[in-house]
């Protein structure tokens, strides 16, 4: 980046940073204003954050943020690339594509009765 003259660029609107922990690029993501990655798994965090993301790939296999407009491909081409981060603002309204938080409360809801149907079976082996 110091060879084309992108790091003073950069680094004063960019946090530019060696890689992380999980935990720590949740908390830096959680405070990002947009996302730009290649990984399939920042674009789906990004996603159930609300947060912009622009991945640099021409596909993904986390079609649903595409589809619930978190996400936009771009691929590698500088244009696009730029265009997107001056334009793309996510959808209006949080998705719950992967879920509503709410998992533990139905698992929960249904113990007794998988336990109440497995009271009543016999095991004949």
């Amino acid at each position: 980046m110091k060879q084309y003259g992108l790091w003073e660029k950069a680094s004063a609107n960019l946090v530019l940073t060696t890689p992380v922990g999980y935990l720590d690029m949740l908390k830096l993501t959680g405070n990002a204003k947009k996302v730009l990655t290649d990984s399939g798994g920042l674009q789906k965090e990004a996603c159930m954050l609300g947060l912009p993301c622009i991945t640099l790939r021409e596909n993904t296999e986390w079609v649903e943020t595409v589809e619930a407009g978190w996400n936009v491909l771009v691929g590698a081409e500088y244009g696009e690339i730029f265009k997107q981060i001056r334009e793309f603002e996510g959808a209006a309204v949080k998705t719950d594509a992967f879920g509503c938080g709410d998992a533990c409360e139905k698992i929960v809801k249904i113990i007794p009765i998988i336990q109440l149907f497995s009271m009543g079976r016999r095991d004949d082996t």
